[in-house]
């Protein structure tokens, strides 16, 4: 159990907006809960925070988020347990990847505790903002940006952290077709591909938007280099299950080391499902196509959870997969599900009670 005796102040919501949301039909990311966690940095510390009832910010046109895009962001979630509990799934892995991002950013780390205080205290506030159904869960969305009024190409000195919380349902109601994308590129050696940064993906947006065009779902991003290996498909790391061996492209300065991805991967060693984690060719991935030696494809991610690939898209050839057999997929998901509603030992201690 945390510790939820907060190191911040508290101003509760005078009228709740619980009732009117229908915790039984919900999109992903349009309703928003009651309070929201906000904390300054200036004069090189941070200053005390304060939840207060969830509502919009007041900034200058000056202010350098708008203008040299340092931002970040991560994305979390609480889920309702059999027992009845509410429960965080593995926030420590978002904290040090939020705080990595914030280095990389320039941008200052928010001390850990006072993070893990202030989700763990907003979540146990508006808990009854949890949905309950199986598909349902508790998006939490820590973000930082920088504050200053100034322009100029210089890291900011005044930031703002803040965290809030939605209910949401599922992100893609259906398998996804992705297209192995060729020409544009998401992140290269060096740049901040690693890090949850917001101008990732904004830079994705107009790629995007062409393959949806063209009927696809999402992206699978190729490297920048060469345009020859597989990388991650926007809002999830890749996995493919070939010759019944689960492979996943490894992590690196251009993939987002993702805690799913890290959790799947240790559920597949846990069910004794043979793994690779290594560089997958584009090439690699057609024949395995063509050959039916790829039998399953589907991306990982905390909003996107587990999704089912159906087609995957090559250089103008769709190769379809089947939408009925994907028994590493299935066993995964339902893994992973089952140690998150707490109908199976918690093995690796990932779930934190509120």
């Amino acid at each position: 159990m945390i510790d939820t005796d907060p190191s911040f102040d508290i101003q509760q919501t005078e009228t709740s907006r619980l009732s009117q949301v229908d915790l039984k039909n919900l999109d992903f990311g349009r309703v928003f809960s009651d309070h929201m966690f906000v904390m300054d940095y200036e004069d090189g510390k941070w200053q005390r925070g304060k939840i207060e009832p969830y509502g919009p910010f007041t900034m200058s046109p000056a202010t350098m988020v708008f203008h040299y895009g340092q931002a970040i962001f991560e994305g979390m979630k609480a889920y309702h347990s059999e027992a009845g509990h509410v429960t965080l799934f593995r926030p420590g892995k978002n904290i040090a990847r939020f705080n990595k991002s914030a280095t990389r950013m320039c941008m200052p780390t928010v001390p850990e505790d006072i993070f893990m205080e202030a989700v763990a205290k907003l979540v146990e506030m508006d808990k009854g903002w949890v949905p309950t159904d199986e598909d349902s869960s508790l998006y939490i969305r820590p973000f930082m940006i920088a504050t200053d009024s100034y322009v100029g190409v210089k890291a900011s000195e005044k930031y703002a952290f803040s965290i809030f919380t939605c209910p949401v349902g599922t992100y893609y109601k259906s398998s996804v077709r992705v297209k192995v994308e060729r020409k544009f590129t998401r992140a290269a050696e060096g740049g901040t591909g690693y890090a949850k940064a917001a101008g990732n993906y904004a830079g994705s947006l107009y790629p995007s938007s062409l393959a949806r065009k063209e009927g696809y779902d999402q992206l699978l991003w190729t490297d920048s280099k060469e345009h020859e290996y597989i990388e991650e498909s926007g809002t999830m790391n890749a996995m493919f299950v070939l010759n019944g061996t689960l492979v996943s492209p490894m992590t690196s300065e251009t993939i987002l080391d993702g805690v799913t991805r890290d959790s799947v991967l240790q559920l597949a060693k846990d069910l004794q499902i043979p793994v690779e984690v290594r560089r997958i060719t584009v090439q690699e991935l057609r024949n395995g196509l063509a050959e039916g030696s790829v039998t399953e494809a589907f991306g990982v991610g905390t909003a996107a959870t587990l999704t089912l690939i159906k087609e995957i898209g090559i250089n103008g050839i769709d190769y379809p997969l089947s939408a009925n057999s994907h028994p590493i997929a299935s066993r995964l998901l339902k893994e992973l599900d089952d140690i998150r509603r707490g109908r199976i030992n918690d093995r690796h201690h990932w779930n934190i009670p509120v």
